[in-house]
């Protein structure tokens, strides 16, 4: 996607601005007096991650395209009522967050805001997660991802790898910027597992062909990619145990999880699916016939868990929000059906008066016992009350 120059009384292109292989983010502003156009883009430098978001400006006629950031990081900026200034916010997922306030004409530093420190963290034992990457499919794109490992981690020992899925084709999803916010999935190493998170293709962000890959096929969910990323991770760093790995989602990650074990019951052994959107024909049409087209065909049901329910191996937990108001609960309540008309051995939870959730406070706990129970095959300790 790129940004074109319209004649407003005909309709028709007068020119194309930008081009290249990268991804335009967002437009930030348009300066019609002078002409200039500043904006987010991802993918520009081959040097950096393609998912780190940087800002630009370029002129109406696609020349003096100038830099507004540049540093090894994803950026997030905040704009001056009159577009003169921004606040640059910069971080990596192994890199605490830097903060300066820019000029948006050439994007020169005026003043050093702020720079967090971490010490404390570091002295505590904390470890950063490794970003990691490894080709596709395809054999040639790289397929970007982290991995986060226990305080206590010996790499002489043998870890269970749990992914952490949400394959959503809208945008992509793997922590590009410092995780001061998702603890969850540093909690649940602790308990001894190596927990991973990645975008394979189907997703957003990169090229039409990468995000093409998941039209009117959901179930796809770049498993293909995930798979051997986590088998050319786990050559690198032989204490990951590609012979235990667990997958856990919520929305369209419920049903990516899932699928996990229906479709790729080989690679993964068990799965935690949360308020999953599990048949793409009960879900939101303004979302699902966005990649699953329009009218419904048999591809509905080749990527529907409720249809291929028959199929599950592995260990599976159901958990669901009793009064979900984003997926509709009948589409878990459907694949409960048809796992019990094929005598499928699962278990499922359903919170009352919850709504579209991974679980809260009390699923999470079911979601950890239940992947220590069938990854480490040991009984979790006894709840206190």
């Amino acid at each position: 996607n790129h940004l074109y120059l319209y004649d407003g009384v005909t309709g028709k292109v007068k020119k194309q601005i930008t081009k290249g292989e990268w991804v335009m983010r967002n437009v930030v502003n348009v300066n019609e007096e002078k002409r200039t156009i500043t904006f987010a883009a991802s993918g520009m430098n081959p040097k950096q991650d393609p998912y780190f978001t940087h800002y630009y400006r370029i002129n109406f006629d696609g020349t003096g395209l100038t830099p507004l950031t540049s540093e090894n990081a994803n950026h997030t900026g905040v704009f001056s009522s009159d577009n003169q200034l921004f606040v640059d916010t910069y971080s990596r997922v192994d890199m605490p967050p830097v903060t300066v306030l820019r000029s948006a004409a050439d994007g020169s530093v005026v003043m050093e805001l702020e720079k967090a420190d971490i010490s404390e963290w570091l002295n505590a034992g904390w470890k950063a997660p490794e970003v990691f990457t490894a080709k596709g499919r395809d054999g040639k794109t790289d397929i970007w991802g982290i991995i986060i490992r226990p305080i206590n981690f010996d790499p002489t020992k043998k870890y269970p790898i749990i992914e952490n899925i949400y394959a959503g084709p809208h945008s992509s999803f793997t922590p590009k910027t410092f995780m001061t916010y998702n603890r969850s999935m540093f909690e649940l190493a602790e308990l001894g597992f190596i927990v991973v998170q990645l975008d394979g293709m189907g997703t957003s962000n990169r090229s039409k062909a990468f995000h093409d890959v998941c039209w009117k096929n959901l179930k796809d969910a770049g498993f293909p990619d995930r798979i051997l990323w986590m088998q050319e991770a786990a050559r690198k760093y032989p204490s990951m145990d590609v012979s235990r790995v667990g997958i856990y989602g919520t929305s369209a990650g419920g049903q990516s999880s899932t699928g996990g074990l229906l479709f790729y019951p080989d690679f993964y052994k068990v799965a935690v699916s949360s308020c999953g959107c599990h048949d793409n024909r009960m879900d939101k049409i303004w979302w699902n016939e966005q990649w699953m087209g329009y009218p419904i065909g048999p591809h509905y049901e080749e990527c529907s868990n409720v249809v291929n329910a028959n199929k599950l191996q592995g260990k599976l937990m159901l958990i669901l929000g009793e009064v979900d108001d984003n997926v509709d609960p009948a589409s878990t309540m459907q694949l409960v059906n048809a796992l019990i008309k094929a005598n499928k051995d699962f278990d499922f939870l359903m919170v009352p008066n919850m709504g579209h959730s991974t679980g809260g406070e009390y699923g999470e706990h079911k979601r950890r016992d239940f992947f220590v129970r069938h990854l480490y095959k040991t009984e979790p300790p006894a709840w206190k009350e």
